[in-house]
């Protein structure tokens, strides 16, 4: 069995979606990340941000970072449901290893949760 890792996803939500689409999809990732092994530990709503670039005729999307601890196998299923969600502009996953790494995770999540109880 693999060790626990832990990790972010930030994603890009479509900036066309209604509150109540936004909500479902991001209820639907929290389920694909559990489902697949992972344990949420904080989420941080990061706002609607202007884009670097247009990337599906979109200039503006919704950012949110989820911080998570989870078995590396399921990164790959989690991805692969990633790529096939329209309403994901954009993804990334960030893997956290060496003690000062993942003491850097503790933090960012600490406080994620800690705005999120605001």
């Amino acid at each position: 069995m693999s060790k626990i890792k832990h990790y972010e996803t930030m994603f890009i939500l479509k900036p066309t979606l209604t509150e109540e689409e936004t909500v479902g999809q991001i209820e639907s990732i929290r389920a694909i990340i559990e489902k697949n092994g992972g344990e949420i530990i904080s989420f941080d709503n990061v706002g609607q941000r202007e884009l670097a670039y247009e990337i599906e005729k979109c200039k503006r999307g919704y950012y949110y970072v989820i911080y998570f601890q989870g078995n590396p196998a399921g990164i790959a299923e989690i991805e692969r449901n990633y790529r096939m969600n329209e309403n994901l502009i954009r993804f990334i996953f960030i893997k956290y290893d060496s003690k000062k790494e993942i003491a850097s995770w503790t933090k960012m999540s600490d406080e994620a949760a800690k705005k999120a109880n605001k």
